[in-house]
C-alpha cells in the first residue's frame, strides 16, 4: 500500500512558480508529508501549472491528462491542479478534465493543504525546500502586475502588483542563507516596481541594501527589471553595493517605436537608448540581458531590421527572442496574428545569429582574466560553473577541466579564462 502521505509536486514554467512550489513543499514538510520525485510512487500529485503562451498551456494540459491517465490505471489516488493556467482557465478545466479531484490558482496553500488534510503554518510562510541546489535561490519579492502590456496574459492570472514587506524577504532570505544559499535571484514580475504599493515609493534599492547586509549572502542578482521609469537609486545601489552583481535583466521586448507603441510598453526607442547607456556609463562591467519579440502582428520588415541594426550596434551580452503568441483577453488579441509562424522563427533565428558573433567576441576577450566563479556541478569531465555575468538556466556557462577532486560544490573559485565558444568559458582554477 502507498502512504498517503506520499506527494509528488511538478512544477512547469517560470522561476516564480519555482518558488511557489518550494513554498507549498516546505508546507507539506511541515504537515508530515513525504514528498516524492517519481509521480509513480506517489498518493496524490501536484501539478504547478502554467499558462503564459501557448505552447506553455499545451504542455500544462498535456501534463494534466498524463496523470489523470495514471489515475485511471490506479497508479495515483488524487490529482490536484494549480498555478496560472488553473487560475485563468478553472470553469473550462473543470468541464473538459473532470477527473481532476480540485483546482487551485496561484499561491493558494491553504487550500491545497486543506485538501489533503493539513493545515497552513502561515508564520512560517517565508520558509522553502529548495528544488534545486542550496547554493542558489531565487526570491520572489512581489505578485502581480501593473503594467497594460498588450500581448501579456500575466495580471489575468496573478493580478496587480503586491509587494511583499522588506522585513518578511529579509526574514525569508535569512532562512535561505541559514541553508547555505549563498547567492539571491531576484524575481518578479516587475522588479522596478517593488515597494511602490505598500511603502508609497518604489524601493528597490533599499531591500538591495538590506538583504546584502545578511551574513553569508554573496551575490544578489536582479531579473526581470521593467525599462520604463527604472529607478535611478537602483542604478547607483548596484553601482555601489559589492554584493549585488553588476548584471541588469531588462525586457526590452523591441524598438521600433510603432511596435512598442502598440506593445503598450510605456517607453520609447530614445528612452531605451538613454538608459542602457546610462547603464553602461554609471556600473562598472556591467553585463546587460534582455528579450525580445519578434513577430508581433504589427512589426514589419523594416521594424524587424531596425531591430537587428540595434542589437548588432548595441552588443547585448546576453539576449533572448520569443515568437509573438496570440493571447485572448489581451488587449493585442485583436490584431490577430497576421504574421506566419514561419516567418516568426525566421526571424528569431536572425536575431539568435548576430547575437551568436555579438557573444562569441565577448567571451573571446575574456580569453586571459579572471573571474570568481561559482562551482555548482560536474558533466563528463567538466566542473560546470557561473560568474557574475551568469544567470542560471538562461545564460552561458564556465567550463573546467576535472584536474583535482577538492571541489567543493556551492564555493566560490578563483578561474582563469583560457578558451571560449559562443555563448560559454573554459577556464581553470588559479592555484
Amino acid at each position: 500500500m502507498k502512504n498517503k502521505k506520499n506527494v509528488n509536486i511538478i512544477t512547469l514554467g517560470c522561476s516564480k512558480n519555482t518558488v511557489d512550489s518550494e513554498r507549498l513543499m516546505r508546507q507539506l514538510k511541515l504537515n508530515d508529508f513525504n514528498l516524492i520525485d517519481d509521480p509513480n510512487k506517489a498518493e496524490t500529485v501536484i501539478i504547478n501549472t502554467c499558462g503564459f503562451i501557448e505552447a506553455a498551456k499545451e504542455e500544462s494540459v498535456n501534463t494534466i491528462l498524463r496523470a489523470v491517465e495514471q489515475k485511471k490505471k490506479g497508479k495515483i489516488k488524487k490529482v490536484i491542479v494549480a498555478g496560472c493556467l488553473s487560475e485563468r482557465y478553472a470553469k473550462e478545466l473543470k468541464n473538459e478534465i473532470p477527473e481532476v479531484d480540485a483546482f487551485f490558482g496561484t499561491e493558494k496553500y491553504e487550500g491545497i493543504l486543506n485538501e489533503l488534510g493539513g493545515k497552513l503554518k502561515r508564520e512560517l510562510l517565508g520558509e522553502r525546500t529548495l528544488s534545486g541546489p542550496a547554493h542558489t535561490a531565487y526570491l520572489k519579492i512581489s505578485e502581480g502586475c501593473d503594467h497594460p502590456c498588450s500581448f501579456c496574459a500575466i495580471p489575468l492570472m496573478r493580478g496587480l502588483h503586491k509587494s511583499k514587506p522588506i522585513e518578511e524577504l529579509v526574514k525569508e532570505a535569512e532562512f535561505l542563507s541559514r541553508n547555505n544559499t549563498k547567492e539571491l535571484i531576484l524575481i518578479a514580475q516587475d522588479t522596478t516596481d517593488y515597494g511602490k504599493d505598500i511603502y508609497g515609493e518604489r524601493c528597490l534599492h533599499k531591500l538591495l541594501k538590506e538583504l546584502s547586509n545578511i551574513e553569508g549572502i554573496e551575490w544578489i542578482r536582479l531579473m526581470y527589471a521593467y525599462p520604463s521609469h527604472f529607478p535611478k537609486k537602483v542604478i547607483n545601489e548596484i553601482a555601489q553595493n559589492k554584493k549585488v552583481c553588476n548584471y541588469v535583466d531588462i525586457p526590452l521586448q523591441h524598438i521600433s517605436d510603432s511596435v512598442l507603441k502598440s506593445m503598450r510598453r510605456g517607453v520609447t526607442s530614445q528612452g531605451i537608448k538613454k538608459l542602457v547607456e546610462e547603464f553602461r556609463t554609471k556600473i562598472p562591467n556591467v553585463v546587460l540581458r534582455t528579450t525580445f519579440i519578434v513577430g508581433y502582428p504589427n512589426e514589419t520588415k523594416d521594424c524587424f531590421k531596425l531591430l537587428c541594426n540595434y542589437v548588432e550596434e548595441t552588443k547585448f551580452d546576453r539576449i533572448g527572442v520569443f515568437t509573438f503568441s496570440v493571447e485572448e483577453n489581451t488587449t493585442s488579441f485583436i490584431l490577430g496574428d497576421p504574421i506566419p509562424g514561419k516567418v516568426k522563427e525566421e526571424r528569431k533565428n536572425i536575431l539568435m545569429e548576430i547575437q551568436k558573433n555579438i557573444s562569441y567576441d565577448k567571451n573571446n576577450k575574456l580569453i586571459g582574466k579572471y573571474l570568481n566563479v561559482l562551482i555548482e556541478r560536474k558533466e563528463g569531465e567538466y566542473y560546470i560553473g557561473r560568474s557574475y555575468r551568469d544567470a542560471p538556466e538562461v545564460d552561458g556557462e564556465i567550463l573546467l577541466p576535472v584536474e583535482n577532486t577538492d571541489i567543493i560544490f556551492g564555493n566560490f573559485y578563483n578561474v582563469k579564462i583560457y578558451d571560449c565558444n559562443e555563448y560559454d568559458l573554459f577556464g581553470k582554477i588559479r592555484k
